[in-house]
């Protein structure tokens, strides 16, 4: 990974009587970017937070050039979501010292893209973004449905500028319906499609989960729909419009438990982490701390029952458990068995009895373990680059691979507007034009 060259410059005094610094990084070759599948794809992305953000780093990963459009004084809302954020350089230089610290949340997200900003509601910024488009393969967008006219952006606005564009839109409720224009937020969808339902103790309150799962969702459903429009976009050479919505996606990911109420009429309820139809399968005490066992059939039930692991034979020729139907039946009562079995010893005791014997478990490791584990580190699942603004970070890898290799990192995720010099130079703008538009508040 080459580090980027960053240019500073004074463009002298602006009418506001403050002075203005022009930032301006020059991204050095990158190699592997051109054998990628998305290679010379350009993606336009007027997204912000997590589920369009992710939808399109994943696209970035894949080689497309994904330029993220972002406000010019705050950009990305997340980039104000910190503490925490990565250290900034304490004795050397570095850009944009007027910024923030870069903000965990917004780094996670955003790898490989390169930041324009721009002030769309100008009509500088307007000629700008229209040119984009006119060049780009793909626009994602996550705007409340309707607000992008305003700017020349709606769907039919830009069929006219570039009619091969991929156009994805992802919202909270979709384009239509009752609750149309209803701002999304994963939370609240969590709640409203289900899943919130369904995440808790039993008996005990609804709680979300650990992490934004129902954008998470929605930005790969948003990918799989663009990359789905490319391919036919390559046979018939014409663009679509791709919609997803937090709302369907999280319904759509219901899964076995949505299935369950369309089917047979059986609502859910909360099971912690215990299954419905499947016993043992939950979390256990240990004697110091937890592990999670899962007996998805009879031959692994006898294995966990085994002399070599829990040494209870009588629990197999029971005929309230040797049978999976009869487990659920009796839940409560084996669960307790297991339970005061379980708590004689540590963990690491039973992690050791288990492995190897073709049961599945596993210890409930925090973040740094899971970071830490054996298989992370075969995997190489964190990488580290160079950050014009933080030095050396770390981030999550790509989860897919591709001909047995992943594809690596090549581009950090960009500061506020690292890239907006690079791009009008790319569109055509002349340096003393981009001066002009930073004094008038264009980018």
């Amino acid at each position: 990974m080459s580090l980027l060259k960053i240019s500073i410059r004074r463009a002298g005094i602006s009418h506001s009587t403050k002075p203005r610094v022009i930032f301006r990084s020059f991204s050095s070759p990158v190699t592997n970017v051109d054998e990628r599948p998305l290679a010379g794809i350009k993606v336009v992305d007027l997204t912000r937070v997590l589920a369009g953000p992710f939808a399109t780093m994943m696209l970035s990963d894949l080689g497309a050039d994904v330029i993220k459009i972002e406000t010019p004084k705050h950009g990305d809302d997340t980039r104000s979501w910190l503490p925490p954020s990565a250290k900034l350089p304490t004795k050397d230089e570095y850009p944009r010292p007027d910024l923030p610290p870069e903000s965990a949340y917004f780094l996670q997200a955003n790898r490989n893209k390169r930041s324009l900003t721009l002030n769309l509601k100008s009509e500088k910024g307007k000629e700008i973004i229209h040119k984009l488009v006119k060049e780009a393969d793909v626009l994602v967008e996550n705007y409340v449905p309707g607000k992008l006219k305003q700017f020349g952006l709606s769907y039919e606005q830009v069929q006219i500028i570039n009619p091969k564009l991929i156009y994805c839109s992802i919202t909270g409720y979709g384009s239509t319906g009752p609750y149309a224009k209803f701002p999304g937020y994963d939370v609240v969808i969590e709640a409203e499609a289900g899943l919130m339902h369904i995440t808790g103790e039993k008996g005990g309150q609804p709680v979300k989960v650990g992490v934004a799962v129902t954008d998470i969702l929605t930005g790969h459903y948003a990918q799989s729909g663009v990359l789905a429009a490319l391919l036919k976009r390559g046979k018939t050479g014409k663009g679509s419009r791709v919609e997803v919505s937090l709302f369907e996606s999280q319904i759509a990911s219901l899964a076995n438990i949505g299935s369950n109420y369309l089917i047979a009429g059986k609502e859910a309820t909360r099971w912690g982490t215990s299954h419905p139809s499947i016993v043992p399968y939950q979390v256990f005490p240990t004697k110091d701390s937890f592990i999670m066992l899962s007996a998805g059939n009879d031959i692994q039930f006898k294995i966990l029952c085994s002399e070599e692991i829990l040494n209870r034979p009588d629990w197999i020729s029971n005929p309230k458990f040797n049978k999976n139907s009869q487990r659920v039946e009796n839940r409560l009562e084996l669960v307790k068995l297991i339970e005061e079995t379980l708590k004689e010893n540590t963990t690491e005791f039973w992690c050791e009895k288990f492995k190897g014997k073709g049961f599945p478990f596993a210890p409930i490791n925090n973040i740094a373990q899971t970071f830490a584990h054996p298989q992370s580190i075969a995997r190489e699942v964190v990488e580290e680059v160079e950050h014009p603004r933080a030095g050396k970070i770390k981030l999550a890898a790509a989860a897919t691979s591709y001909d047995g290799q992943k594809p690596k990192l090549y581009r950090p995720p960009p500061y506020l507007g690292q890239h907006t010099d690079e791009i009008l130079e790319e569109l055509g703008y002349e340096p003393t034009e981009v001066i002009q538009m930073r004094e008038d508040g264009v980018i």
